[in-house]
């Protein structure tokens, strides 16, 4: 009899990658063996994707080039421009994305084609093209209009023009320029881990990304960020220690702290907890900043969890202008670099993900014709 598995599958090796790797007892986190605390606020978005969909940071030749190639892949096929605004009506953000992307699938010229310059190429036209969905579908729903990206702008500062009508200030592009970075790819998360088994069936790139969203979808992976605001939100400013005491007192689980792999701080979190109070303090009013610092110390006190990446997440992406229940789809705007790039690596070295399971049901059971039931 097979030794009993462990549930969620925790601490089983799914598959080897070059593209990140965590260090959980030391709070560590590596994108193909670069720290994270090297890369964010240093290392561009385009750059970060860059190394994990071509393996190596780019010249600056090699970064014109792509950056090139992300400014051709921001436009949208026909069949996925006509949708959008009966999209926009019928489905929320995240079902949205699933939908879109699906049908930026059917209209790309290499849907059929799993080959490594191909894949390649549509890593790089999901990663321009996620930012521009996520814009265009809440443009669409709220009935206003949306800005052409600018050729000139990175796709950090297109994005934020796009959702707030505004032209953001550098700090504010370089801030979330950094987010990008920090939430790019994260070793086998469950989205991950989805789009992995669907492209190990030899499925297509866009069918990979569209078992990645789905996945994402799911509240105990992407969606912890819009539920930590939504706490926030629902707090009383000057009662939060003893509110947070009484949910945990009630066994009510607290939104963006403790982490299936990191034993200590979050790496990505003690960014984000800087640009929270950086944005805080800038826009003249840190209540949610402040809010959120007096949670951590009494999560930590009473529990002795950190922080994840999703709780100082939240107040960077409120200070920033994003609507809430966008912070979702931000994410999938990140990732999708981290997402194409282990499609790609997938292919690359191929066997099929076909898991044992441990059978707990009923045995030799005797059939009986129906009337005798």
């Amino acid at each position: 009899m097979a030794d009993k598995p462990t549930k969620g599958l925790a601490d089983v090796v799914a598959a080897s990658t070059a593209l990140s790797d965590i260090d959980g007892k030391a709070g560590r986190l590596f994108y193909r063996g670069y720290d994270i605390h090297d890369l964010a606020g240093r290392t561009s978005f385009e750059e970060t994707a860059h190394l994990l969909q071509h393996g190596s940071l780019p010249t600056r030749a090699q970064l014109a080039d792509y950056g090139a190639e992300l400014v051709r892949g921001r436009t949208l096929g026909a069949l996925v421009e006509s949708n959008i605004p009966e999209i926009a009506e019928k489905q929320g953000p995240m079902e949205a994305l699933r939908t879109l992307v699906s049908l930026s699938g059917a209209e790309d010229p290499e849907k059929d084609s799993n080959s490594p310059e191909a894949n390649r190429r549509k890593a790089a036209r999901l990663t321009a093209q996620q930012p521009i969905l996520v814009a265009r579908y809440h443009a669409a729903r709220t009935g206003g209009a949306v800005l052409d990206p600018d050729p000139e702008l990175s796709v950090a500062a297109n994005f934020l023009r796009q959702i707030t009508g505004r032209d953001p200030s550098a700090r504010e592009v370089a801030i979330f320029d950094a987010c990008l970075v920090l939430h790019a790819d994260h070793t086998m998360n469950a989205s991950t881990f989805a789009a992995r088994v669907c492209a190990a069936t030899l499925s297509d790139m866009h069918s990979a990304i569209v078992a990645a969203i789905g996945t994402l979808k799911g509240p105990l992976h992407g969606g912890a960020n819009e539920q930590v605001m939504r706490t926030l939100e629902g707090l009383d400013p000057e009662g939060v220690a003893q509110a947070v005491r009484d949910k945990l007192a009630a066994g009510e689980k607290i939104m963006g702290f403790g982490h299936r792999v990191y034993k200590t701080e979050d790496p990505r979190a003690t960014h984000l907890r800087r640009m929270s109070q950086e944005l805080g303090e800038a826009s003249g009013d840190d209540t949610f900043y402040r809010m959120s610092k007096e949670m951590e110390e009494v999560v930590f006190a009473e529990k002795g969890l950190y922080p994840n990446v999703d709780f100082y997440a939240a107040t960077v992406y409120h200070y920033l202008g994003i609507p809430t229940d966008l912070f979702t789809p931000v994410f999938s705007v990140s990732r999708m670099s981290g997402w194409t790039a282990h499609v790609i690596e997938q292919h690359a070295d191929n066997r099929l993900i076909r898991p044992d399971s441990e059978y707990i049901g009923e045995r030799d059971q005797k059939w009986a014709p129906i009337d005798e039931r």
